[in-house]
């Protein structure tokens, strides 16, 4: 049948198209990554500039806050991101990924992928790094993942208020 089409006989074309999956015809070419950061690094509503400071970035998926090709959320096929959600009183840590699903690739707001991390230091970092070592999803931001979650720890701890005894006077 390939031979035909390549031929160009019109039936044989005909009958290929009719064999493919639905899917296959709704694909539609996305852009690469570099053209997208290229579009992305100084026309973005998520930019924070001011003076004497680096150029910083408030979008989902972005780990550091910097606006780098490395870091970004928008251009990168791979995002990490590491935040901090409050319900209440709870706080709890998120890891954000982009889904590997194309379905929900066309649906920005299915897009992204939360994971709850764990408070525990030891099951935390365990569990970030079988996310990322195992799963082989952005091995080279592994440091910079460590560094942060161990902040977002120390962030939760209050500070304990010693007071002391008050003396009665005669």
């Amino acid at each position: 049948v390939l031979c035909d089409v390549l031929i160009g006989s019109r039936s044989a074309l005909a009958s290929a198209t009719r064999r493919l999956p639905q899917t296959q015809h709704l694909v539609k070419m996305a852009a690469p990554p570099a053209l997208i950061w290229e579009c992305v690094k100084s026309n973005s509503s998520f930019l924070r500039k001011s003076r004497d400071m680096p150029v910083m970035t408030s979008e989902p998926g972005n780990l550091t806050g910097i606006n780098c090709c490395k870091y970004s959320g928008l251009s990168n096929k791979k995002v990490l991101g590491l935040s901090v959600t409050k319900k209440g009183k709870k706080e709890s840590i998120i890891l954000t990924t982009r889904s590997s699903q194309l379905s929900r690739a066309r649906r920005p707001g299915r897009m992204m992928v939360t994971l709850g991390i764990k408070k525990n230091a030891k099951k935390g970092l365990a569990q970030l790094t079988k996310v990322m070592d195992a799963g082989f999803y952005r091995r080279d931001l592994i440091d910079e993942v460590t560094k942060k979650y161990q902040k977002i720890r120390t962030s939760f701890k209050q500070k304990k208020i010693i007071r002391k005894p008050r003396t009665h006077r005669k």
